[in-house]
């Protein structure tokens, strides 16, 4: 696969700069209206990973939409029976769910994250 924008070192920085904008006192609860931290461990590599990402809420299920899902592996953790997730700082405190991956028949993926009571 070639290294297109999404796997750029660059996309490393803008997300670490997303979180510390998440995760500032007062402009977080600005920019975390729609926008959460997402930890998780890799299926293959054991390693933990945390990134940003948009999010939709109905109650206790999020639906994360993943641009570019082709140029993107961290969903791909989530395919099958899915896998657990922590979503960060969520109503001002981490929650766990059960996160399950899903294509469309146009190629779009969504992440849908049922959360733990």
């Amino acid at each position: 696969m070639a290294r297109g924008i999404f796997n750029s070192p660059v996309v490393g920085i803008v997300n670490k700069g997303f979180v510390g904008l998440i995760n500032a006192p007062v402009i977080g609860r600005i920019v975390g209206r729609g926008l959460v931290v997402i930890r998780y461990v890799g299926r293959r590599s054991g390693r933990t990973f945390e990134i940003p990402v948009g999010y939709r809420r109905s109650g206790d299920t999020l639906t994360i939409n993943v641009t570019a899902p082709d140029a993107k592996n961290w969903w791909r953790n989530f395919l099958g029976e899915g896998g657990p997730i922590t979503l960060l700082n969520l109503d001002g405190a981490d929650r766990t769910g059960h996160a399950v991956a899903n294509r469309d028949a146009k190629g779009r993926v969504s992440v849908t994250v049922r959360l733990d009571k």
